[in-house]
Protein backbone atom coordinates (compact mmCIF):
# COMPACT_ATOMS: atom_id res chain seq x y z
CA UNK A 1 0.00 0.00 0.00
CA UNK A 2 1.46 3.38 -1.00
CA UNK A 3 2.14 5.95 1.65
CA UNK A 4 -0.15 8.93 1.51
CA UNK A 5 1.70 11.04 4.05
CA UNK A 6 5.16 10.77 2.53
CA UNK A 7 6.59 14.32 2.37
CA UNK A 8 8.02 13.53 -1.04
CA UNK A 9 4.47 13.22 -2.44
CA UNK A 10 3.85 16.91 -1.71
CA UNK A 11 7.05 17.93 -3.46
CA UNK A 12 6.41 16.23 -6.78
CA UNK A 13 4.69 19.24 -8.41
CA UNK A 14 7.68 21.49 -7.65
CA UNK A 15 10.85 19.40 -7.76
CA UNK A 16 11.99 18.45 -11.24
CA UNK A 17 15.30 17.86 -13.00
CA UNK A 18 17.00 21.16 -13.73
CA UNK A 19 18.22 22.11 -17.16
CA UNK A 20 21.88 21.83 -18.04
CA UNK A 21 23.78 25.07 -17.70
CA UNK A 22 22.19 26.62 -14.62
CA UNK A 23 21.93 23.69 -12.22
CA UNK A 24 22.91 25.61 -9.08
CA UNK A 25 20.62 28.57 -9.75
CA UNK A 26 17.59 26.50 -10.79
CA UNK A 27 18.00 24.08 -7.89
CA UNK A 28 18.09 27.03 -5.51
CA UNK A 29 15.00 28.47 -7.19
CA UNK A 30 13.04 25.24 -6.76
CA UNK A 31 13.99 24.76 -3.10
CA UNK A 32 13.10 28.39 -2.35
CA UNK A 33 9.77 27.80 -4.03
CA UNK A 34 9.17 24.81 -1.78
CA UNK A 35 9.74 26.98 1.27
CA UNK A 36 7.57 29.85 0.08
CA UNK A 37 4.72 27.55 -0.87
CA UNK A 38 4.86 26.00 2.60
CA UNK A 39 5.18 22.48 1.17
CA UNK A 40 7.79 21.89 3.85
CA UNK A 41 6.58 23.87 6.89
CA UNK A 42 8.73 25.48 9.55
CA UNK A 43 10.32 22.71 11.60
CA UNK A 44 9.86 20.20 8.79
CA UNK A 45 12.69 18.28 7.20
CA UNK A 46 13.64 18.40 3.54
CA UNK A 47 14.13 15.09 1.73
CA UNK A 48 17.48 13.40 2.28
CA UNK A 49 20.35 14.81 0.22
CA UNK A 50 20.52 11.75 -2.02
CA UNK A 51 16.82 11.90 -2.86
CA UNK A 52 16.80 15.66 -3.34
CA UNK A 53 19.84 15.53 -5.62
CA UNK A 54 18.26 12.76 -7.69
CA UNK A 55 14.98 14.62 -8.04
CA UNK A 56 16.77 17.77 -9.17
CA UNK A 57 19.24 15.92 -11.38
CA UNK A 58 22.30 17.54 -9.79
CA UNK A 59 25.34 16.35 -7.88
CA UNK A 60 25.28 16.28 -4.09
CA UNK A 61 28.13 18.81 -4.12
CA UNK A 62 25.96 21.31 -6.03
CA UNK A 63 23.02 20.56 -3.76
CA UNK A 64 25.10 21.20 -0.64
CA UNK A 65 26.21 24.54 -2.04
CA UNK A 66 22.57 25.51 -2.60
CA UNK A 67 21.62 24.36 0.90
CA UNK A 68 24.51 26.36 2.37
CA UNK A 69 23.12 29.50 0.74
CA UNK A 70 19.75 28.81 2.33
CA UNK A 71 21.40 28.21 5.70
CA UNK A 72 23.37 31.45 5.39
CA UNK A 73 20.09 33.26 4.77
CA UNK A 74 18.55 31.76 7.91
CA UNK A 75 16.02 29.67 6.00
CA UNK A 76 17.23 26.17 6.89
CA UNK A 77 19.64 24.49 9.27
CA UNK A 78 21.57 21.26 9.12
CA UNK A 79 21.39 18.89 12.09
CA UNK A 80 23.62 15.89 12.67
CA UNK A 81 22.85 12.55 14.20
CA UNK A 82 20.41 9.73 13.69
CA UNK A 83 17.47 12.11 13.34
CA UNK A 84 19.46 14.76 11.52
CA UNK A 85 19.00 16.32 8.11
CA UNK A 86 18.16 19.73 6.70
CA UNK A 87 15.30 21.41 8.55
CA UNK A 88 13.26 24.45 7.57
CA UNK A 89 13.44 27.24 10.14
CA UNK A 90 10.41 29.11 11.38
CA UNK A 91 10.25 32.54 9.79
CA UNK A 92 8.68 35.74 10.98
CA UNK A 93 8.52 39.21 9.53
CA UNK A 94 11.79 41.12 9.63
CA UNK A 95 12.98 44.59 8.53
CA UNK A 96 15.03 42.97 5.78
CA UNK A 97 12.03 41.18 4.34
CA UNK A 98 9.85 44.28 4.68
CA UNK A 99 12.44 46.35 2.85
CA UNK A 100 12.66 43.74 0.10
CA UNK A 101 8.91 43.76 -0.40
CA UNK A 102 8.83 47.55 -0.44
CA UNK A 103 11.50 47.77 -3.10
CA UNK A 104 9.94 45.25 -5.47
CA UNK A 105 6.30 46.23 -4.89
CA UNK A 106 6.23 48.62 -7.82
CA UNK A 107 8.30 46.48 -10.18
CA UNK A 108 6.91 43.98 -12.66
CA UNK A 109 9.65 41.42 -12.15
CA UNK A 110 8.63 39.15 -15.03
CA UNK A 111 8.40 42.03 -17.48
CA UNK A 112 11.82 43.28 -16.39
CA UNK A 113 13.39 39.85 -16.81
CA UNK A 114 11.82 39.27 -20.23
CA UNK A 115 12.76 42.68 -21.57
CA UNK A 116 16.29 42.27 -20.26
CA UNK A 117 16.57 38.90 -22.04
CA UNK A 118 15.27 40.33 -25.33
CA UNK A 119 17.80 43.16 -25.22
CA UNK A 120 20.82 41.12 -24.10
CA UNK A 121 20.21 38.24 -26.48
CA UNK A 122 19.58 40.70 -29.31
CA UNK A 123 22.69 42.75 -28.55
CA UNK A 124 24.88 39.65 -28.40
CA UNK A 125 23.57 38.44 -31.74
CA UNK A 126 24.06 41.86 -33.37
CA UNK A 127 27.64 42.17 -32.12
CA UNK A 128 28.54 38.73 -33.44
CA UNK A 129 26.72 39.10 -36.75
CA UNK A 130 28.15 42.53 -37.58
CA UNK A 131 31.61 41.78 -36.22
CA UNK A 132 33.68 43.98 -33.92
CA UNK A 133 36.76 45.79 -35.22
CA UNK A 134 40.05 45.92 -33.34
CA UNK A 135 39.26 48.77 -30.91
CA UNK A 136 35.75 47.42 -30.27
CA UNK A 137 37.05 43.91 -29.60
CA UNK A 138 39.66 45.31 -27.21
CA UNK A 139 36.99 47.33 -25.45
CA UNK A 140 34.85 44.24 -24.91
CA UNK A 141 37.82 42.20 -23.68
CA UNK A 142 38.79 45.01 -21.30
CA UNK A 143 35.27 45.14 -19.87
CA UNK A 144 35.36 41.37 -19.35
CA UNK A 145 38.80 41.50 -17.73
CA UNK A 146 37.59 44.14 -15.26
CA UNK A 147 35.06 41.68 -13.86
CA UNK A 148 37.68 39.03 -13.11
CA UNK A 149 38.69 38.82 -9.45
CA UNK A 150 36.62 41.91 -8.67
CA UNK A 151 35.94 42.44 -4.94
CA UNK A 152 32.35 41.57 -4.08
CA UNK A 153 31.62 45.23 -3.34
CA UNK A 154 32.74 46.14 -6.88
CA UNK A 155 31.42 43.17 -8.80
CA UNK A 156 27.93 44.42 -9.61
CA UNK A 157 29.21 47.72 -10.97
CA UNK A 158 31.78 46.01 -13.20
CA UNK A 159 29.27 43.39 -14.30
CA UNK A 160 26.88 46.18 -15.25
CA UNK A 161 29.59 47.94 -17.26
CA UNK A 162 30.37 44.72 -19.13
CA UNK A 163 26.75 44.29 -20.19
CA UNK A 164 26.36 47.98 -21.04
CA UNK A 165 29.46 47.73 -23.22
CA UNK A 166 27.98 44.80 -25.12
CA UNK A 167 24.74 46.75 -25.64
CA UNK A 168 26.61 49.82 -26.89
CA UNK A 169 28.72 47.74 -29.29
CA UNK A 170 25.54 46.37 -30.87
CA UNK A 171 25.51 49.49 -33.03
CA UNK A 172 22.01 50.51 -31.96
CA UNK A 173 21.76 53.57 -29.69
CA UNK A 174 18.14 52.61 -28.97
CA UNK A 175 19.16 49.16 -27.72
CA UNK A 176 21.90 50.71 -25.58
CA UNK A 177 19.54 53.31 -24.06
CA UNK A 178 16.79 50.83 -23.31
CA UNK A 179 19.25 48.34 -21.88
CA UNK A 180 20.63 50.99 -19.52
CA UNK A 181 17.10 51.66 -18.26
CA UNK A 182 16.17 48.03 -17.73
CA UNK A 183 19.55 47.31 -16.15
CA UNK A 184 18.89 50.01 -13.54
CA UNK A 185 15.67 48.25 -12.60
CA UNK A 186 17.39 44.87 -12.67
CA UNK A 187 20.09 46.13 -10.30
CA UNK A 188 17.42 47.31 -7.86
CA UNK A 189 16.13 43.74 -7.82
CA UNK A 190 19.61 42.21 -7.59
CA UNK A 191 20.41 44.44 -4.61
CA UNK A 192 17.61 42.66 -2.74
CA UNK A 193 19.30 39.25 -2.95
CA UNK A 194 22.71 38.09 -1.72
CA UNK A 195 25.80 37.99 -3.90
CA UNK A 196 26.55 34.28 -4.24
CA UNK A 197 30.14 33.33 -5.01
CA UNK A 198 29.11 30.14 -6.84
CA UNK A 199 26.74 32.12 -9.05
CA UNK A 200 29.36 34.80 -9.75
CA UNK A 201 31.91 32.17 -10.79
CA UNK A 202 29.31 30.62 -13.08
CA UNK A 203 28.47 34.04 -14.52
CA UNK A 204 32.14 34.66 -15.24
CA UNK A 205 32.39 31.47 -17.27
CA UNK A 206 29.29 32.50 -19.22
CA UNK A 207 30.72 35.98 -19.80
CA UNK A 208 33.91 34.48 -21.21
CA UNK A 209 31.96 32.11 -23.46
CA UNK A 210 29.81 35.01 -24.64
CA UNK A 211 32.83 37.12 -25.58
CA UNK A 212 34.41 34.17 -27.39
CA UNK A 213 31.24 33.60 -29.43
CA UNK A 214 30.89 37.29 -30.26
CA UNK A 215 34.50 37.66 -31.38
CA UNK A 216 34.28 34.42 -33.38
CA UNK A 217 31.30 35.85 -35.25
CA UNK A 218 29.06 33.03 -33.97
CA UNK A 219 25.72 34.84 -33.72
CA UNK A 220 23.69 31.76 -32.83
CA UNK A 221 26.18 30.74 -30.17
CA UNK A 222 26.31 34.27 -28.72
CA UNK A 223 22.53 34.45 -28.50
CA UNK A 224 22.36 31.03 -26.81
CA UNK A 225 24.99 31.90 -24.18
CA UNK A 226 23.30 35.24 -23.50
CA UNK A 227 19.92 33.54 -23.11
CA UNK A 228 21.35 30.95 -20.71
CA UNK A 229 23.04 33.70 -18.71
CA UNK A 230 19.78 35.64 -18.41
CA UNK A 231 17.95 32.45 -17.42
CA UNK A 232 20.36 31.90 -14.52
CA UNK A 233 19.83 35.38 -13.12
CA UNK A 234 16.08 35.06 -13.61
CA UNK A 235 16.04 31.78 -11.68
CA UNK A 236 17.73 33.38 -8.68
CA UNK A 237 15.48 36.44 -8.69
CA UNK A 238 12.30 34.38 -9.01
CA UNK A 239 13.48 32.13 -6.21
CA UNK A 240 14.26 34.92 -3.77
CA UNK A 241 11.60 37.47 -4.74
CA UNK A 242 8.55 35.41 -5.72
Amino acid sequence: MAKTNDPADRLTPVLRPVRAGNGFEEALEQILQLLRLGLVPGGGRLPAERELAERLGISRVTLREALKVLADQGLVESRRGRYGGTFVLERGGSPGEDELRRRVAGVDVEDTLRFREVLEVGAAGLCAAHGLDGPEARRLRTALAATHDAPLAEYRRRDTLFHLTLAELSGSPSVAARYAAVRATLNDLLDCIPLLVRNLEHSQRQHAALVDAVLDGDADGAREVAREHCDGTAALLRGFLS
